[in-house]
């Protein structure tokens, strides 16, 4: 697949921040030193972190390396590493981890999320956002029209297997059993979108991206184009034009206890 477009990723940069800040203003934190923004993207989250915690030595963590190249403009007094979350080991203690739209690309978070509370200091807090619209219109509609008799020989099956989330009750128990206290909770923006295209613009950068990757560029267009007019009756218009792009999103603040 190809790296991910900063560019395109940030058109909808306030959108994307609102959930971050959201998720940050519940860590119930002041004395942070050290702090990690695993999945940084173009720093956009990793700037919030840095304006709560001016002391604190903040590190971004992400796999693209044009995503880090424009966090690293963007923020020259971060730390910034391409690693694979997975795999990342903390070289001290945080007190802070924080993930914004990232874990839900990770498989076996019944591993995943243990791990990341080991590099946890006592006390510290692994802060988790992840969108929860696999089964909004916008993201199943991307899977009928991949699954269709023009896409299927084209589009293979594991395209649409971005995996499902636990439920909440699980994700409580696993952080519970790893020796957290846990704040969960879930949120739907309605965001107003111009119309059902400029929702494809947004997902272009996300969603959408494993859907394309193996197309050629007449393919990708043709796609879009099935794609849109699937769009279009799910997303009618306003009274005044615009439509709503319903996004659930799943959030956890874990502080270590053990």
């Amino acid at each position: 697949m190809q790296d991910w477009n900063p560019q395109l990723y940030r058109q909808f940069e306030s959108e994307r921040t609102r959930p971050a800040r959201e998720l940050l203003e519940r860590i119930p934190l002041t004395d942070v030193h050290f702090a990690t923004d695993l999945g940084c993207g173009p720093g956009n989250s990793t700037e919030l972190l840095a304006q709560a915690w001016p002391g604190a030595v903040i590190t971004g963590i992400d796999s693209s390396a044009a995503m880090l190249e424009q966090a690293q403009e963007r923020l020259p007094a971060c730390t910034f590493l391409q690693a694979d979350i997975r795999t990342w080991q903390a070289s001290q203690p945080q007190q802070v981890i924080y993930a914004n739209a990232s874990l839900q690309w990770l498989t076996d978070h019944y591993t995943l999320l243990p791990h990341l509370v080991e590099q946890l200091d006592i006390g510290g807090a692994l802060a988790i956002q992840m969108p929860d619209n696999l089964e909004e219109a916008s993201h199943s509609l991307m899977r009928k029209v991949a699954s269709s008799e023009r896409w299927q020989a084209h589009i293979s099956p594991q395209a649409a297997d971005r995996k499902r989330l636990l439920s909440t009750e699980q994700y409580y128990d696993l952080l519970s059993d790893a020796g957290c206290q846990v704040d969960i909770w879930r949120t739907t923006y309605y965001h107003p979108m111009a119309d059902a295209q400029a929702i494809i613009t947004w997902l272009r950068a996300t969603g959408l991206r494993p859907f394309l990757a193996g197309l050629t560029e007449q393919q990708q267009a043709d796609f879009l184009h099935d794609y849109h007019q699937a769009l279009m009756p799910a997303y009618p218009p306003r009274t005044n034009g615009q439509v709503l792009l319903a996004f659930p999103r799943l959030f956890m603040v874990a502080v270590r206890t053990l």
